[in-house]
């Protein structure tokens, strides 16, 4: 069975889009608003953006599933295509991404950084909603025309504007000297590009070795 006749598939696409919904609707702007940060000359912040823990939930779900389907999706090649197969990749992407909070909380601790990065945070989050938002429709329009090979660029695209957006955000908060540029480089390149790779790598392994 092929991703295109999975009738599953369409319920994990409905599911995911009910998660973003109901994001939006506990906590206003989570979505909506995330854009504006990226062109607005003020940043949000905690205290302009409160969190809700609800809104915080549904998001990290629409945020994992999506990534999960399109990495599942971009990587079929064949055989059964399973909710199980899918169900291991989302928590192959739960446990990758717990790694790298592991790996961020280690650097917060080692080199005291915690309220340097805070005013970021808002930023990242902005960052990855838009890069999901822009990955679930050229996950639905790869899913239509069937292209796996296309789905795979698109992801690929998406990842690299991602860590370009990033790298940008922090380049501009903390571009004080020439060893703060590299210490950014170093951050991003150890947290966010080897982690995808990884999750990449070893999500195209499982899917082999089924």
């Amino acid at each position: 069975m092929s991703p295109w006749s999975a009738p599953w598939c369409g319920w994990i696409i409905l599911a995911l889009l009910v998660c973003a919904v109901m994001s939006e609707f506990m906590q206003p702007g989570i979505i909506s608003q995330a854009h504006t940060s990226l062109l607005a000359q003020t940043d949000r912040t905690y205290k302009e953006s409160p969190m809700n823990l609800w809104g915080q939930v549904f998001i990290t779900l629409f945020r994992l599933g999506t990534i999960a389907l399109a990495l599942y999706m971009s990587l079929y090649s064949g055989g059964t295509f399973g909710f199980g197969t899918f169900a291991l990749i989302g928590g192959l992407t739960v446990a990758v991404l717990l790694v790298k909070l592991a790996g961020t909380a280690l650097v917060d601790y080692t080199f005291q950084i915690s309220r340097r990065f805070m005013p970021s945070y808002s930023q990242y989050s902005d960052i990855a909603t838009i890069a999901v938002c822009l990955l679930y429709p050229g996950m639905l329009i790869a899913l239509r025309i069937g292209d796996a090979a296309a789905l795979r660029w698109l992801l690929a695209g998406i990842a690299a504007l991602f860590i370009l957006l990033i790298t940008y955000r922090f380049l501009r908060n903390y571009m004080v000297s020439l060893r703060a540029v590299m210490y950014v480089i170093l951050y991003v390149a150890t947290l966010e590009v080897l982690p995808m790779g990884a999750l990449f790598y070893i999500s195209s392994i499982t899917i082999d070795s089924i």
